[in-house]
């Protein structure tokens, strides 16, 4: 591993352990794989530096396994599969199970989740033309962190969604059943699923973000998903409309408001933006959190010596 791939994957790690765990719980777990953190403080108020500078010194293989257990995909290991070129990176990972006859509908679902920084995966689509299109989808299976399933016509017969779904199974992550005709059967018939006649595509991508970000399996990962998908953004109306999403969220975790709050500053569109500034104050407010000013100070209070004692 090259000096800047590995800045690149402890930077990783720190913000996957920022977003999840609190000071305590980090010492404890990068004691468990053998760092010292007794005695030591972090030089900032950020548990991504924090962990960053932990790890300045770790063995590359130590950093490769905690990578690892953390789900980081990466290409420096062979018991990890490498990152899908199709999955667009920072995005919760959906796998889109369909059958053929249903593929151009299913790329319009593809597009419409694109608003809620979920990336997916359509195999008529995304398989290019050069590659085994069945170890593509292999991949992607390993890979996702979701499935959903367009259950219609045609959809038990086909030996290839059924093993999708089989695989998906067996993986124990979420899977969302999309009913276009078809009930969830076999095991996922425990799943409710999404009733998509009639609905637009619009309305099933919101019914998809909803689901996928109120279950505990995939909660984490969505509100992670959105909060990256905010730093990296280099338009203010795609980051002020991921703002609007999280607002119709409830409980959303301090350490994600956190994540989002230093992305933000480190954003240069985005800390200049006043239209920016003033949504995710909003979103701020809610939960008691400094606001930011447009610049990237902390707003300043304001003091009125004629407020009597």
């Amino acid at each position: 591993m090259k000096v800047l791939e590995r800045i690149a994957l402890v930077d990783r790690i720190g913000r996957e352990l920022q977003s999840r765990m609190s000071y305590t719980n980090i010492d404890v777990y990068l004691g468990a794989y053998g760092i010292n953190t007794k005695g030591v403080e972090p030089s900032s108020n950020s548990k991504w530096i924090y962990v960053k500078e932990l790890l300045a010194n770790a063995d590359e293989s130590l950093v490769l396994s905690i990578a690892e257990e953390l789900d980081l995909t990466h290409e420096f290991s062979s018991s990890t599969p490498k990152e899908a070129t199709f999955w667009k990176a920072g995005h919760f990972k959906l796998f889109l199970s369909h059958l053929a006859s249903f593929k151009s509908n299913t790329a319009r679902l593809q597009q419409a989740l694109k608003k809620y920084a979920i990336t997916s995966f359509v195999a008529h689509e995304d398989i290019e033309l050069s590659k085994e299109w069945q170890i593509e989808i292999e991949s992607a299976l390993h890979t996702m962190d979701a499935m959903a399933t367009i259950l219609m016509k045609g959809f038990k017969e086909s030996n290839w969604c059924d093993q999708e779904v089989g695989f998906a199974v067996g993986k124990d992550v979420l899977i969302i059943p999309i009913r276009k005709g078809i009930d969830p059967y076999g095991f996922i018939g425990k799943y409710q699923g999404i009733q998509a006649q009639n609905k637009n595509i619009g309305e099933v991508a919101e019914e998809v973000f909803q689901t996928i970000v109120k279950s505990a399996k995939t909660r984490g990962k969505m509100l992670n998903a959105i909060s990256n998908a905010i730093g990296q953004s280099t338009e203010v109306e795609d980051a002020t409309e991921k703002v609007i999403l999280l607002k119709s969220v409830n409980n959303i975790p301090q350490e994600v408001l956190d994540k989002i709050k230093i992305s933000v500053t480190e954003n240069t569109v985005l800390i200049n933006s006043k239209t920016f500034i003033n949504a995710i104050n909003e979103l701020f407010g809610i939960y008691s959190v400094e606001e930011l000013k447009v610049g990237g100070a902390a707003k300043e209070n304001v003091w009125d010596d004629d407020i009597p004692f």
